[in-house]
């Protein structure tokens, strides 16, 4: 370890003096020489020193911290201190000698099994065990305990340890993987339980131990398909990156005397409860676990920037430590052969750190259509699977290729119709969840910007500065593909890259918290009726390689322990209690219409309006209550409109009805049948694309509608596809509810238009049926031409080319008096130059008209833009099969 080796501090062990002998002994069934022995050989233990001054049995003062070392546990079952064996003598739990002796052999055997041979502890243990051995001889040899307690018992063999791990440039991304798989291990632990750290063990026990459980998991929930595998973002590093991580691999290979890599001492800082003196003397403590993760954080501006944290690590180590000490000299040595390395990789040119495939890291980010992209941004990415719903996702990586192809490799985010889960749950309107799919995308595939917020800062306001008309996701899960379970995320740092974990960002705060209600499941409808909880789960369709799954699935299995159960249903309200018979009154007496018109009552036989019965007479207690409690109106099963609220059958009539009837006439009847009446209070109905026309039953024909796609999902479409399609004046593929009208050619000679096919069949079977109707009664058939048109009397052919003629000399006449009277205007004004100031005042209104046609465009092209997102309602019947195939 870094923190060396302490000068003087050994722990003072407690005398069991203090009590007398006598008090010594009660209870306990060893002899007062044998307890006095086992406090003379913890004594001689904590007391060792070897001759540079080291504390070979401080490492074993304490257990094992489990939150440090959790893996600790697993591979040790027996796990002995010294401290245990103070506790055990203190409370007189040994029984014999020789559990004392077994509890001794304990601690060099669990650091021999869990530690490396090369390792501190390993070889702390031996020599713990060299004194444990003297010092059980000398007490044999004292009689006070026999020769066979006197040996250390065989506790099994040491299993031998794992080949040690490849000091290569693998080594970086595997802690990469470590540091992820930590915060998803913190994110998927149970509410109150302690986190915990991973970390490999260190024998070849505990790691086949591992891979065995590897391999079952894998067996069990593990999905062939690769596209369900996590990944990681690929490593990107600058010169100055590859030249840092080449010195820590450098320094790697320097070993000492004692066959031990000098370096692994400087690993991890000391644990602040067992040393906590190194700290009080050392105010800027650094080991290479936290050098790396500067590095890993691009925190390091320079490669000065770096050696002089590195000289810092190994002047505490000198400043700490006695000169004599092995740590000392390790020190020393490996500053000196790290300023070595520096300088040698200073001396290379920037190209010999080219990464693999030729990937130049653009660490500035990539100016796209104006645009910069930078690691941290999150982004739409093109979906090929669906254009309309785009890829969420945030950049971790920037570079370009060594053909000059600029690439991003981004964090995917799912949609939740994209996930697995349970049928129950539910989510936030906009919610997406990060997976751990990290996928390279060429720059080209970037749409546009959006962002995603954790839950808790989503409901509080949105980012400053951020487009309105951009997209905001809330996120608040992990999504493990493999398993289809959602782990609540704990700490949104540890989802962002690490460039840019240490920043946030401004917001435009609302006035109060939003509520934000969660809405359930989109997959719902895709449950199946006869689904049971014990049933597999259901897999996802995917698509594209390269693009989220095209919709997921939901099953009936059992919730997610952190899944919160479905919201409760809105209890109904409660029962009114029934309103009291109605008195009786005398019935009204009956009054007859007058014959007369009233300026405020139209009868509405004399708008030949079709007769309405009258709604039958409320009593009173009736039309009280509904002064009180406002009508809500009914729908009318057949039509669009609210049924009329039921008033009573001597309301006045409104005058505008009256108005419309002497306006209209007689046609006023087609009218008032088909609009609500304006007797009755109406209810305004908003106007809607896909609503039914007012007045038309429920079976109507629909009218028909046509749709185009955004320009972002248009342009997705190929060139050479669009073509084969309609499309707009702006390029946009139109889509149709019914497809289009089949006009046949005119079949009249004159006629503009013809007509469709099952118009044509339509009128031929009429044809056809007037023929036998004719034939049936006798009469001659009609004649296939059509007859000339009858001469009104008294049409006179003549007098009507008289009239035309006359029109047209009057019409010339006109022209002619409005040319001369424009030549006298310019005559008086210019006078001799009447032509030239004739033709100045037609350039002049030539050009009037030019600028006026220029704004017009201008505004045309003005509601052009406004309209582009509203959709083009077309009318028209579609086509049928009876109009194609005579079988229907």
């Amino acid at each position: 370890m870094a923190s060396g080796i302490p000068r003087d501090d050994s722990p003072v062990v407690e005398s069991l003096e203090n009590n007398g002998t006598q008090d010594a002994t009660v209870g306990s069934q060893l002899p007062d020489d044998q307890l006095k022995a086992i406090k003379r050989v913890i004594d001689s233990l904590y007391a060792y020193r070897e001759h540079d001054g080291h504390d070979p049995s401080k490492v074993f003062h304490r257990k094992v911290n489990k939150r440090a070392l959790p893996d600790y546990y697993e591979v040790i079952k027996e796990p002995v201190a010294l401290s245990t064996l103070k506790y055990k003598l203190q409370n007189r739990a040994y029984g014999s000698f020789a559990d004392f002796v077994r509890d001794c052999a304990l601690i060099p055997h669990n650091a021999q099994t869990y530690n490396r041979p090369e390792a501190g502890a390993y070889q702390d243990a031996l020599v713990i065990k060299s004194v444990m051995e003297r010092e059980l001889k000398q007490l044999a040899g004292e009689k006070i305990i026999s020769a066979k307690d006197a040996i250390l018992p065989d506790l099994g063999e040491i299993p031998p340890a794992s080949p040690p791990p490849a000091e290569d440039e693998d080594e970086d991304e595997d802690e990469d993987d470590e540091d992820d798989e930590e915060e998803e291990a913190d994110d998927s632990e149970e509410e109150g339980g302690k986190r915990k750290r991973r970390r490999g063990p260190r024998s070849q026990t505990a790691t086949m131990k591992r891979d065995a459980t590897a391999k079952e998991d894998g067996q069990k929930g593990t999905d062939s398909d690769p596209r369900k595998k996590r990944g990681r973002p690929p490593r990107v590093d600058t010169p100055m990156e590859a030249r840092i991580k080449a010195i820590l691999k450098g320094i790697r290979k320097f070993k000492n005397d004692a066959d031990q890599i000098m370096v692994h001492q400087f690993e991890k800082l000391p644990d602040k409860t067992a040393m906590p003196e190194y700290y009080l003397e050392i105010k800027e403590p650094i080991a290479i676990e936290v050098i790396k993760k500067k590095l890993k954080r691009k925190k390091y501006q320079s490669l000065d920037h770096f050696m002089r944290d590195v000289d810092t690590m190994f002047n505490n180590a000198q400043s700490y430590n006695q000169d004599e000490s092995q740590i000392y000299k390790d020190a020393v040595l490996l500053q000196k052969e790290t300023q070595k390395l520096a300088d040698a990789e200073k001396s290379k040119p920037d190209a010999e750190y080219v990464m693999e495939e030729g990937r130049l890291p653009l660490p500035n980010g990539i100016l796209h259509n104006g645009e910069l992209w930078k690691v941290g941004d999150w982004i739409h990415i093109q979906n090929p699977n669906d254009v309309t719903k785009p890829i969420v996702a945030q950049i971790y990586r920037t570079w370009q290729d060594s053909e000059g192809q600029k690439w991003v490799n981004a964090c995917w985010y799912y949609r939740p119709e994209q996930t697995v889960h349970q049928y129950e749950k539910h989510f936030y309107p906009h919610e997406v969840v990060k997976t751990g799919q990290y996928r390279d995308h060429h720059i080209d595939e970037v749409i546009d910007r959006c962002f995603v917020m954790f839950c808790t800062r989503y409901s509080r306001g949105r980012p400053r500065g951020f487009p309105k008309d951009k997209d905001v996701y809330v996120c608040d899960s992990r999504y493990n593909e493999e398993k289809h379970k959602m782990n609540k995320i704990k700490t949104w740092a540890s989802c962002l890259p690490d460039e840019v974990r240490d920043k946030d960002y401004e917001m435009d705060l609302f006035d109060g918290p939003k509520k934000t209600k969660k809405v359930p499941t989109p997959l719902l409808h895709m449950l199946k009726e006869n689904e049971m909880e014990t049933d597999e789960a259901p897999k996802v369709r995917w698509g594209a390689d390269n693009a989220p799954p095209i919709w997921g699935a939901v099953h009936k299995g059992p919730r997610d322990e952190n899944q919160s159960p479905p919201p409760e249903p809105t209890p109904s309200p409660p029962p009114q209690p029934p309103p009291p018979p109605p008195r009786q009154l005398p019935p009204a007496p009956k009054y007859e219409t007058p014959s007369y018109r009233r300026i405020s009552e139209v009868d509405t036989r004399m708008a030949n309006t079709p007769d309405r019965t009258a709604p039958p007479p409320t009593s009173y207690n009736n039309q009280s209550q509904s002064q009180t409690q406002p009508q809500v109106p009914h729908y009318n099963p057949q039509t669009a409109s609210p049924a009329p609220v039921q008033y009573n059958q001597y309301a006045p009539q409104s005058t505008s009805s009256y108005a419309q009837t002497h306006q209209h006439g007689s046609a006023s009847a087609s009218y008032h049948s088909s609009q609500p009446d304006t007797r009755y209070p109406q209810v305004p109905q908003p106007y809607r694309i896909n609503s039914v026309v007012p007045g038309a039953t429920t079976n109507s024909v629909r009218p028909h509608e046509v749709f185009r796609l955004s320009e972002q999902a248009n342009a997705q479409i190929p060139e050479e596809i669009r073509q084969q399609y309609q499309q707009d004046e702006h390029g946009n593929v139109l889509f149709f509810t019914a497809p289009p009208v089949d006009v046949l050619p005119p079949t009249k000679e004159g006629s503009a238009m013809g007509h469709t096919a099952r118009y044509l069949a339509e009128k031929l079977r009429r044809k056809i049926a007037m023929k036998k109707k004719r034939v049936a009664q006798g009469l001659p058939e009609e004649s296939e031409e059509p007859e000339p048109k009858k001469v009104k009397p008294g049409f006179d052919e003549g007098l009507v080319g008289q009239i035309q003629t006359l029109r047209d000399e009057a019409l010339q006449v006109l022209i002619d008096q409005m040319q001369d009277g424009t030549e006298a205007i310019y005559r008086n004004i210019y006078g001799t130059q009447q032509e030239q100031g004739a033709r100045f005042e037609e350039a002049r209104a030539a050009k009037h008209q030019a600028e006026a046609r220029e704004r017009l465009a201008a505004a045309t092209d003005l509601m052009r833009k406004k309209k582009e997102s509203e959709t083009i309602p077309m009318t028209g019947t579609g086509v049928y099969l009876d109009d194609l195939d005579p079988r229907y």
